[in-house]
């Protein structure tokens, strides 16, 4: 049912571009063939210890959300300068790719993994039926617009072998910088909560959702104050979700989030 919402979904976009306006994403490839060199030229430097640092970070947020099979199929959409490759590449996984449609990217990523392909993450999905154990996708659906972003979760789903498992970074609009977040990059075109993060998953078919906060990793004193710090400033923002709403709306209030969905397995 979930597949068939999305078809519909995409059915009234067409219906509405053949009688209005066709919409036209031509500044993407305007825009990402420099996206790392003029935007992120930072990561052009990376160093081990800067993708060390990131992963040891990331590691805590999703704990317990990797496959415990070393083996298991792994793809990183948007893969970027290879941050989520590294990690998984650090946690033990051998079977690991990844693509970007940004050819500057790309080549940086090679030198984390050489299976690393450019290409358009919905038409490279397509390539695959029930082929992947993991698939994640950090930074990349805040990218899409919601026709788009519907037919790239079923494409997801169809290249997930039944139980896999799909995690997400995105940009966290139930955050007081929530909008900053939104469009600080040029090529966001949506911004989720936990909340409506799960609903669209749901729609695709998706279950056993789970969210997380993106907040300070401790690794020193330093970090351990900004997490004590953080902690105070959680508070206040679940007082004011209680003394306004009376609940804690989904109590991720990080700029950024991280969340868990699992494709189905199959019936017996």
């Amino acid at each position: 049912m979930g597949k068939t919402i999305c078809k519909d979904l995409q059915d009234g976009r067409a219906a509405y571009g053949a009688n209005n306006m066709k919409p036209s994403h031509a500044y993407r490839e305007r825009i990402y063939a420099r996206y790392t060199s003029e935007k992120m030229p930072a990561v052009l430097s990376y160093s081990e210890a800067d993708y060390r640092r990131w992963a040891k970070a990331c590691q805590a947020r999703i704990k317990g959300w990797l496959p415990k099979d070393k083996d298991a199929v792994c793809l990183d959409l948007g893969c970027g300068p290879g941050n989520v490759l590294y990690l998984l590449r650090l946690e033990g996984y051998q079977n690991i790719r990844g693509i970007d449609i940004s050819r500057e990217q790309v080549e940086v990523a090679r030198q984390i993994c050489s299976y690393v392909e450019q290409a358009n993450v919905r038409d490279y999905l397509r390539r695959f039926q029930a082929h992947f154990d993991l698939i994640t996708a950090f930074d990349l659906i805040e990218h899409f617009h919601k026709d788009e972003l519907c037919d790239l979760l079923d494409a997801i789903s169809d290249a997930l072998k039944p139980g896999g498992t799909l995690v997400i970074q995105t940009p966290n609009a139930e955050s007081p910088w929530g909008l900053m977040h939104r469009y600080h990059d040029f090529t966001h075109e949506l911004a989720f909560d936990p909340h409506s993060l799960e609903h669209v998953l749901g729609i695709a078919g998706f279950t056993a959702f789970e969210a997380s906060e993106c907040g300070p990793h401790v690794h020193g004193v330093k970090s351990l104050m900004r997490f004590f710090l953080w902690k105070g400033i959680w508070t206040a923002l679940a007082l004011w979700n209680l003394a306004e709403m009376g609940n804690l709306g989904s109590g991720v209030y990080t700029r950024i989030f991280v969340a868990k969905a699992e494709k189905p397995g199959e019936q017996p």
